[in-house]
């Protein structure tokens, strides 16, 4: 880890910023991933954000470099460390994965250091976040396009990582946005694999790929200013961040994820719905037209929920998804009951 700068504001918060090797190019290059830290006077929880695992989702890495800014002179206790720019191999190109391997860094944790490219990355960046006993971890993705930012839960990882589970839920609760849980058992992302090592660990799904989004910047500052706040790492702003929800889906409530119905004809998708809007069970949500304009399909929904997002693509193929969910589950608010049991 080689030392790049080093400063002492006036608080008394350390910024240190600092580079871990990840591999030697074919010119003996060395490619680094950037490591940022800011360590408060007084010890306290330690919290790490990543950002940018797929090339091609920026928005976090300028979410980072902002809370850096605003945390030097006002971090009251504890540590936040951060991977801003995980996958810069997919980033110079634009593209989702690494893009000398095509792998998915987001699907190859814990990582192997004698395995693949992507497996590599992941288990130097996993194992020096083990290596700090984290209270928390928040990793920041961007969803579709045309979305609404959200906080996304991992499945639950088993009676064995309870606490943990249960306090990804309360920090989730804590950033006043949708809490969706995923209907996906993603078993080598990040998150997960940190909550198989009693670590709390959450998404932050803030909409956008390719270009930075000041909006979706605001709000991924705002929604983990609330979370550290809640920490007592920084203080409260004086009015806390509440995305701007319906007043249904605005109470902390666990949602469940869905992307269905998927289209099962071809052609060209009118949406009828907006990221943001609550529809009911049966409401319709997009028509697909054909070359002609000659209507082929209505999806509809089906059952009430809010909508997350919707497909970057009008065209439509059958068994894709058009638009994603968060549904009020009857499976997520039995999970809901048990944490809080628990609390």
């Amino acid at each position: 880890m080689l030392s790049r700068s080093q400063s002492r504001p006036a608080s008394g918060v350390k910024i240190h910023y600092s580079f871990t090797k990840v591999m030697t190019g074919s010119d003996l290059s060395r490619r680094r991933l950037p490591l940022m830290a800011a360590t408060s006077a007084n010890p306290g929880p330690v919290v790490w954000l990543t950002a940018c695992s797929h090339g091609d989702e920026v928005s976090g890495i300028v979410v980072i470099q902002e809370l850096f800014k605003s945390i030097r002179r006002r971090l009251l206790l504890g540590t936040v460390l951060s991977f801003p720019l995980m996958n810069p191999l997919g980033f110079e190109t634009g593209s989702r994965t690494i893009s000398m391997s095509g792998e998915d860094l987001n699907r190859s944790f814990p990582g192997n250091p004698n395995g693949s490219l992507g497996e590599r990355i992941a288990h130097s960046i996993f194992d020096t976040i083990i290596a700090t006993g984290p209270t928390l971890v928040l990793d920041l993705h961007a969803d579709w396009i045309d979305s609404i930012p959200y906080i996304l839960l991992d499945h639950d990882p088993g009676i064995l990582h309870q606490e943990a589970y249960r306090k990804a839920i309360a920090a989730g609760k804590e950033a006043g946005m949708c809490l969706i849980v995923d209907a996906e058992e993603l078993k080598r992302s990040l998150s997960f694999n940190l909550l198989l090592e009693d670590i709390p660990a959450l998404t932050l799904e803030l909409g956008k790929p390719y270009v930075v989004s000041e909006a979706n910047v605001t709000c991924g500052l705002e929604a983990i200013w609330n979370i550290l706040a809640n920490l007592g790492m920084i203080a409260a702003r004086d009015r806390l961040f509440r995305y701007p929800l319906p007043f249904e889906y605005s109470r902390g409530r666990l949602l469940k994820y869905s992307d269905k119905p998927y289209g099962s004809r071809t052609g060209i998708i009118r949406f009828l719905a907006k990221p943001g809007n609550v529809v009911k069970k049966g409401q319709p949500l997009a028509k697909i037209v054909n070359a002609f304009g000659r209507h082929q399909e209505t999806l509809t929904a089906l059952q009430d929920a809010i909508v997350l997002g919707h497909s970057d693509s009008s065209a439509a193929f059958p068994g894709m998804p058009v638009m994603a969910f968060g549904i009020p589950d009857s499976s997520a608010g039995e999970t809901e009951d048990n944490w809080q049991r628990l609390a």
